[in-house]
């Protein structure tokens, strides 16, 4: 029901739309979603670091509470523009310089360092401190923060450069192309809002490949993408060992292959967390890709492959794919899916899929928006739980159980080939 300054309208109310605006969307809830702040931050602040993402939701949900519908439209509006003046702070090196010390440096040292115009810094540095990308100090004067350091990591600041090296002018194009196509859901990489935006005919990977700078930024967004969530090798996820159990791994056999694995984070990340776990670890990706892969645990092969080619590997404990299949359409999936089960052993490899399984109600606003993304990038799609067991199902593949940890981070799919032995689930 909307409210009229903190008031339930009825229906028989005589409200024009202005009023409804500039009123509160639901001022009702603000008591006990306040208090539910106040809890979650005691909690969080006692230790309960769990509690944290507890309390960015709440505090979201407070804010959608007391906010008016005018001052939503103009969120959304306006702060887009911030997208743009980080972009141009990355490429003037402001937060590198703003990192160097803990002393804040005032517009006209920045300035001076970047040769920038001095109006026009004034400007930006403005409305980066308003929307708390930066620490303003004084008249004129800015400090570093978390958000300013960590975009002075190349790695992380690549993040801003590959949305709008490959997804902004796709995500403007959307509302058209999907007019021109009735409306229907895209299921064709080389026939969606992405060619539409960049008037290309080239597929989104193909686009990659054609720019290495690009590229390469892509790859550091996907090293950095999962940062902050739940890892599926943490305490608590799923039980690692559980690879082990009733099988015989060697150290010659293979335990875990990461198909299109990128740089190797998730590879790197179980050596460290199972640094005594036996077998094999080889990380697949395209050459290029792999090229980049530097720096890894010596124990970690690399090796050049397509997952549209045949898998070189056969019968390992478990292959692995994490973001992969979120990219392609579900016929697509398919023929991912058929190269690995052609080399899978019934009964002992199994299949990890590290994805969202976006829930049926209540789905977090990231995979949502991420599922967008995918959308009009790729005619990909993040995947609901019946979604993700429709597609497997149909690939020859049965869920032995879906492992979460929160709904903030992505969940592990576990299956094995369909045998006529296989349940259709179990439950630890």
């Amino acid at each position: 029901m909307a409210e009229l300054n903190g008031t339930a309208i009825k229906a028989s109310d005589p409200v024009t739309i202005d009023e409804i605006a500039i009123s509160p969307n639901d001022s009702q809830q603000l008591p006990a979603l306040a208090r539910n702040v106040g809890l979650l931050s005691t909690a969080y602040l006692s230790g309960e670091a769990s509690a944290r993402l507890q309390l960015l939701e709440a505090t979201e949900s407070l804010l959608a509470a007391l906010e008016t519908p005018r001052e939503t439209i103009l969120r959304y509006c306006w702060r887009n523009a911030t997208f743009a003046m980080i972009e141009t702070a990355v490429d003037l090196g402001i937060f590198r310089l703003l990192s160097e010390s803990d002393r804040p440096k005032s517009v006209v040292e920045l300035s001076t360092a970047t040769g920038a115009d001095l109006q026009l810094l004034q400007r930006i540095m403005k409305h980066l401190a308003a929307v708390g990308v930066v620490a303003e100090t004084g008249l004129d004067q800015y400090a570093r923060n978390g958000v300013s350091q960590t975009l002075s990591c190349t790695k992380y600041s690549d993040a801003i450069r590959t949305i709008t090296g490959t997804t902004h002018r796709v995500i403007l194009a959307t509302p058209q192309f999907l007019q021109q196509t009735d409306y229907r859901n895209p299921s064709d990489g080389l026939h969606s809002p992405f060619q539409l935006g960049f008037g290309t005919k080239a597929s989104f990977f193909e686009f990659l490949a054609q720019d290495p700078v690009v590229g390469a930024q892509f790859n550091n967004l996907m090293s950095v993408y999962h940062q902050g969530r739940a890892s599926w090798m943490d305490p608590g996820f799923y039980p690692v060992q559980r690879l082990l159990e009733g099988v015989q791994v060697g150290t010659d056999d293979v335990l875990l292959v990461d198909v299109g694995g990128g740089k190797g984070h998730d590879l790197q990340e179980f050596r460290t967390k199972g640094p005594r776990v036996p077998g094999r670890l080889i990380l697949q990706d395209q050459p290029a890709v792999i090229a980049e892969a530097t720096g890894l645990h010596a124990s970690i092969e690399t090796m050049a492959h397509d997952f549209f080619g045949e898998q070189p590997i056969k019968g390992a404990r478990a292959y692995f794919l994490h973001s992969v299949l979120h990219d392609w359409s579900e016929d697509v999936c398919l023929k991912i899916l058929a190269r690995l089960k052609a080399v899978m052993t019934p009964g002992y490899s199994r299949l990890l899929i590290n994805e969202n399984v976006v829930a049926d109600t209540g789905a977090h606003w990231q995979a949502t928006a991420l599922d967008f993304i995918m959308l009009s990038d790729l005619a990909g799609a993040e995947r609901t739980e019946s979604q993700w067991r429709g597609l497997l199902e149909a690939a020859g593949f049965t869920v032995l159980r879906i492992w979460t940890a929160d709904k903030w981070s992505e969940s592990l799919i576990e299956c094995e080939l369909v045998t006529p032995a296989t349940p259709r689930e179990f439950n630890l």
